[in-house]
């Protein structure tokens, strides 16, 4: 065996107490290191390269076959490799020639009865001129689904808008369809929606529960805060009417736990407090927190200290996540739910998410989009309903994005969690989706060692949380 160097961009420690934990970058996964495997990466963390004479020190305390075990765990996972190897840090660029997409979302209608400030749709205007989505447009998108992935078991179909309330009639004409459609098929089919909750009745309510739709709601938090951005047409605030509904909504619906979306603009950014009224006083199963920090209106964007700010309220939740789950207890918080439920799958995010891979967004005239984020946009389409996907100009799209050299991507220790952050936060930042963004790596990079710790803590005191709560909630 000749010499042996680290492969730094594979690896990062992070101290929980006395034990050291090792996360390993390629395949998102988490591992205790013994002490043979401590003094071996200091070894390495001194020495450029590593010889057979260096090893011998350990001999002191260790078997020369415990230490070579440990060597070829650390070569198998590309930790350490032979010098003068070029060692594998990322991916080789690829070709992408599939598409398995599972998911669609329909834009039903580009009207919306309030009028929030910070709204990134392109295309959004007021109720009266609201584009609704044909139910033409609908089917063709359910069966554009099916032919380009035919064979699935299980699909799902996500309804969007503008409000998307305001064009029930589509929705209970596609639901309908799909029910009888995907059961000819022996497939299942999921629907989800995203709605401000204004226009939600005790009827809808039970038509969801007897459809089991995945409701999220999107409210920004106590009055005064949700108040500042979320107004009617006419300016009014809408927190009293919305309040009203959820909780008609928190005690009527059963099919499946409901969850609030917050978006943080400019001078919102208590995240604990927000967090307590939503879960605490009106009973969401889960809040999850959208930082905007490049949206079109320049005015509405935290500002670098807000976002520090931010993150830091992220991480005061994300230790009253540790402690519930210490104690074997659910505790609502999305975002550190999601970074959690990755660490325990082992999550190797090539791209940021499923869109364009996974999912694909219609607007209103049958045109795929990246995401719904992009419905109305500026951004070139990739094919329609009829024609189906635009399998050249979208591989393009994903090949660029995965392609990491040249990169501050390339050799970051959350490449594989991050994977160069939002589209959509590109496209609004620097006019390219394809461009990482590069505006708050720093703190992402804080917020996942922090994450790496609280799964550590987790792991090693209360392993079964897991089973417990991380799978059945993923399923659900």
């Amino acid at each position: 065996m000749g010499a042996m160097t680290l492969v730094k961009p594979n690896l990062h420690r992070v101290d929980v107490d006395a034990r050291q934990m090792l996360f390993h970058i390629p395949s998102s996964s988490i591992f205790e290191l013994d002490d043979l495997g401590r003094e071996l990466l200091v070894l390495f963390d001194t020495h450029e390269q590593v010889t057979q004479e260096q090893l011998a020190g350990l001999s002191a305390h260790y078997s020369q076959q415990d230490v070579m075990e440990v060597l070829d765990e650390l070569r198998s996972l590309e930790v350490i490799s032979d010098a003068g190897t070029v060692a594998r840090i990322n991916p080789a660029p690829q070709q992408v020639t599939k598409f398995p997409l599972t998911t669609i979302v329909l834009n039903v209608n580009t009207g919306c009865n309030l009028s929030c400030t910070y709204c990134y749709k392109e295309d959004l205007t007021i109720p009266s001129k609201g584009e609704k989505m044909a139910y033409e447009t609908a089917i063709q998108s359910v069966e554009m689904l099916l032919r380009e992935s035919p064979d699935q078991a299980n699909y799902n179909v996500v309804f969007f808008g503008g409000e998307p309330l305001s064009n029930m009639p589509l929705i209970r004409e596609v639901v309908a369809y799909c029910e009888k459609r995907f059961a000819q098929l022996d497939a299942t089919v999921d629907f989800t929606m995203t709605t401000n909750a204004t226009l939600l009745t005790e009827k809808l309510v039970d038509w969801f529960n007897e459809h089991r739709f995945g409701l999220t709601i999107s409210m920004d938090g106590p009055k005064a805060m949700h108040d500042k951005n979320r107004i009617t047409v006419g300016g009014q605030g809408t927190y009293d009417v919305v309040r009203r509904k959820v909780e008609m909504l928190l005690k009527r619906y059963t099919a499946r736990p409901v969850g609030c979306r917050v978006t943080l603009t400019r001078g919102i950014t208590d995240v604990e407090r927000i967090y307590d009224h939503l879960s605490g006083e009106l009973g969401f199963f889960e809040v999850g927190f959208g930082p905007v920090t490049s949206g079109d209106i320049a005015e509405y964007n935290l500002t670098g200290e807000e976002l520090t700010e931010v993150f830091a309220g992220m991480k005061r939740l994300g230790r009253r996540y540790l402690d519930a789950a210490l104690r074997n207890e659910n505790f609502g918080y999305g975002n550190m739910h999601q970074l959690i439920t990755d660490m325990y799958e082992g999550n190797k995010k090539l791209v940021p998410c499923g869109a364009g891979i996974g999912l694909l967004a219609v607007d209103k005239d049958g045109g795929l989009n990246l995401c719904h984020r992009f419905t109305g946009s500026d951004m070139e389409l990739f094919g329609d309903v009829t024609h189906g996907i635009d399998k050249p100009r979208l591989a393009q799209f994903v090949e660029k994005r995965l392609d990491r050299s040249n990169t501050g991507c390339e050799t970051c220790r959350i490449r594989n969690l991050c994977s160069g952050g939002c589209y959509h936060e590109s496209y609004a930042k620097y006019g390219d989706p394809t461009h990482p963004s590069y505006h708050y790596c720093d703190l992402m990079r804080d917020w996942v060692d922090f994450g790496v710790e609280v799964y550590a803590r987790i792991m090693l005191e209360n392993p079964g949380f897991f089973e417990a709560y991380v799978s059945p909630r993923r399923s659900a």
